[in-house]
């Protein structure tokens, strides 16, 4: 966990764009997540174990792409062929890790201190996604995750709630000012409360 929020200079709270006269589920919220445990886990290409007797946290970690296994403080992102990126409330949750994955058979490495992690909400999501990102967010449904790009920045977008329309964005930390940036320029058309 971090001292210092990747987005601490940058992130500003109140309405902004075209909010004026708008009902208030009609506005988009921007928040930069803070205190999440970012594990990244690897299993071994010769590895004894098998991925589906490993559990975390009392998930399953799915093997299938671009699937999320969730529960009120953690998901586990499937992030390419045997990588997985594990994000908790739970500071410890790294223990937990470490106690059902062996280092004979996985690589566990914590990640929390190079992540900015920016969420939004609102039904006009997709639509400021869409301005900076070639994903196809038609398709995209609640619980799917996927490596992509914004603006030419590296990201994760993980879909979170669909009643809501609640995605978090995670990118490296030295790049979260610029995708903050890039997304808040995207949303004013829109109106956006940086919360």
């Amino acid at each position: 966990m971090t001292a210092i929020s990747p987005l601490q200079s940058v992130h500003k709270k109140g309405l902004f764009g075209d909010h004026h006269k708008k009902n208030e589920n009609k506005i988009l919220k921007i928040r930069e997540l803070k205190n999440l445990s970012i594990i990244q886990m690897t299993h071994y290409k010769n590895s004894k174990t098998q991925i589906k007797d490993v559990m975390i946290d009392g998930l399953e970690v799915y093997s299938q792409s671009s699937k999320v296994s969730f529960n009120q403080d953690t998901r586990i992102l499937w992030s390419g062929p045997n990588v997985w990126t594990i994000v908790s409330k739970k500071e410890n949750i790294i223990k937990s890790i470490q106690k059902n994955c062996d280092l004979e058979n996985f690589s566990i490495t914590d990640i929390s201190h190079s992540r900015a992690v920016i969420q939004l909400e609102g039904l006009m999501v997709k639509e400021v996604l869409k301005k900076g990102c070639p994903i196809n967010f038609n398709k995209f449904e609640k619980n799917d995750c996927v490596s992509s790009i914004f603006q030419g920045i590296s990201i994760v977008i993980d879909y979170t709630d669909d009643e809501l329309e609640v995605f978090n964005v995670f990118s490296l930390r030295s790049f979260g000012e610029s995708l903050y940036h890039h997304i808040t320029d995207a949303s004013l058309e829109f109106g956006y409360d940086g919360v």
